[in-house]
């Protein structure tokens, strides 16, 4: 019986770590003043295989999606996208000015030192689905956003 539940044991963390084939780092959240009702969720994922984020949702927000901007006409336009692909073994940026998660009709202001749980919906080639729970931590307005010093938009 014990060599069955080893056994059992060692198929499920096989299979976890099949499935959790995507890094995130640096997962934040902008912090928001009372009354403000949307903010902007960012971090940096690779995959190990081809994926697409789906979509995301948080405790947080009623509702979340998934952001692009863009410059258009000389005007930065921002706008909800179906999905994101993830291309093998190459990081994506989700950061100010870029790709982005947006939490909208928050629940309550976002303070720094907070932490936001998001559920990232990720689709595989052959069209399985898995999900990530990551906890993003809120950043103060007046604090220095790590990804904004890189200076490169994916």
């Amino acid at each position: 019986m014990r060599t069955l539940a080893a056994l059992s044991f060692s198929l499920f963390a096989l299979t976890s770590a099949a499935l959790a084939q995507v890094q995130v780092d640096t997962a934040w959240v902008r912090g928001t003043v009372e009354g403000q009702k949307a903010t902007g969720a960012f971090m940096d994922l690779k995959a190990e295989r081809n994926l697409k984020l789906l979509s995301a949702a948080s405790p947080a927000a009623k509702l979340v999606e998934i952001h692009a901007m863009e410059m258009k006409d000389g005007v930065m336009k921002m706008y909800a996208i179906e999905s994101l692909s993830l291309p093998a073994g190459k990081t994506v940026r989700l950061a100010p000015g870029g790709f982005h998660i947006m939490l909208i009709d928050l629940k309550q202001a976002l303070k720094n030192g907070d932490s936001v749980p998001i559920t990232l919906t990720l689709e595989d080639e052959a069209k399985k689905t898995q999900t990530i729970e990551v906890k993003a931590e809120v950043r103060g307005l007046g604090m220095p956003m790590q990804h904004e010093k890189h200076g490169k938009k994916h």
